[in-house]
């Protein structure tokens, strides 16, 4: 049997229903753009966060450069982020025309390594930082990044793409930040029907800046104070994920579930899975098997052969990219980056996944 790596089409039984009203409601109120939908998300998410501002915006890259610009990242600025990581972090610091130094992750919990970043940090004088938070869990260290970068001055940008929903010492991840970015990418832990973001701000003032920034700089309807761009939400896109935010809880326990049982069940194989620190409620958003190097294409060769998805989270690292070159200002370390991007196998993870077909993945685990 095969078994998709993704599966965006497990709605709820009444999810697609009640999805069709909120369209007719979006479209008679014509809330294309921004509107009460986008409000009412804004004000949940910073309601269960406890932040003072969210602004809704058009995606994550773009929630990316909203905390760069708001936090004055500009043209030959450094700022410090980790070799794992998606593109869209590097290049988000790209187009605010700065420069990106990449900082090796801990093999411990698979994120960007305190110690160096700190190193880091004196060797560059950076402007700014983004942390980002990977694989549905974030950094052992993460309140002592926060403590330093408040002692040093240094703005510190969290990307949380991967982490809606994870809790962290019993409240949102989110809780705390200065600057926190989220992806609503559709195939996201709370993804929207396109393509939208969002940014967690720790001041009112900090979210105006933001907001002002994602709507063409605008201080009233033709008043221009700051150059940004266009980055605003639609209202199908806000009514789409206030509608899922409804269902989230059962989402993510079905999704917490299937990663445990692979934790569980590949750990008895004597096969590696990454798991979250200690003080973390994970999301479940992504399966972590670790895979010998030299082992993996025989792996992925075998998982292709028994019809079962998986993916390379992220296959390789950021410094090695071939689009680095021209951009990248510094590298501190990147070994454990290289070679854990060489041994990643994500299992297939989204909600409402059946145990049979976990069991099939399990079984083609088990072949190997």
């Amino acid at each position: 049997m095969a078994v998709p790596f993704i599966d965006l089409r497990r709605f709820e039984p009444d999810f697609l229903e009640r999805w069709h009203a909120r369209c007719r409601e979006v479209t008679a109120g014509a809330w294309f753009v921004g509107g009460p939908e986008v409000a009412r998300l804004e004000e949940t998410l910073a309601r269960d966060a406890r932040t003072p501002a969210v602004v809704a915006c058009a995606n994550g890259t773009d929630a990316l450069q909203l905390a760069l610009r708001a936090a004055g990242v500009g043209a030959g600025d450094a700022v410090l982020m980790p070799d794992a990581t998606f593109w869209a972090t590097f290049e988000a610091i790209v187009n605010c025309g700065a420069r990106p130094v990449t900082v090796d992750v801990d093999e411990s919990d698979l994120q960007m390594d305190f110690d160096l970043f700190r190193r880091a940090v004196d060797e560059y004088r950076p402007r700014a930082a983004i942390l980002v938070h990977l694989y549905g869990w974030g950094s052992a260290r993460l309140d002592d990044y926060r403590a330093f970068c408040r002692q040093r001055g240094l703005p510190l940008i969290e990307d949380g793409a991967q982490v809606f929903g994870v809790r962290w010492r019993g409240a949102s991840i989110f809780a705390g930040a200065e600057l926190a970015t989220v992806s609503f990418y559709p195939a996201k832990v709370l993804g929207a029907c396109g393509d939208a973001g969002a940014v967690y701000c720790a001041s009112a003032e900090l979210g105006e800046r933001v907001r002002r920034l994602g709507n063409h700089g605008r201080a009233g309807q033709y008043h221009h104070d700051l150059v940004g761009w266009n980055s605003r939400m639609s209202g199908f896109d806000a009514a789409y994920l206030n509608l899922s935010y409804e269902y989230l809880p059962a989402r993510l326990a079905s999704r917490r579930r299937t990663v445990g049982v692979y934790r569980e069940r590949l750990r008895e194989l004597g096969v590696r899975v990454a798991e979250p620190p200690a003080g973390y409620e994970e999301n479940g958003y992504l399966n972590v098997t670790l895979i010998a190097p030299e082992r993996r294409p025989a792996v992925e060769a075998a998982l292709r052969e028994s019809g079962i998805g998986f993916a390379n989270t992220y296959p390789s690292a950021v410094s090695k990219q071939p689009g680095a070159a021209g951009f990248l200002a510094g590298q501190v370390g990147g070994e454990v980056a290289d070679r854990l991007a060489r041994s990643v196998v994500n299992l297939p993870v989204f909600a409402y996944l059946e145990d049979r077909e976990t069991e099939e993945v399990l079984a083609a685990m088990k072949a190997l």
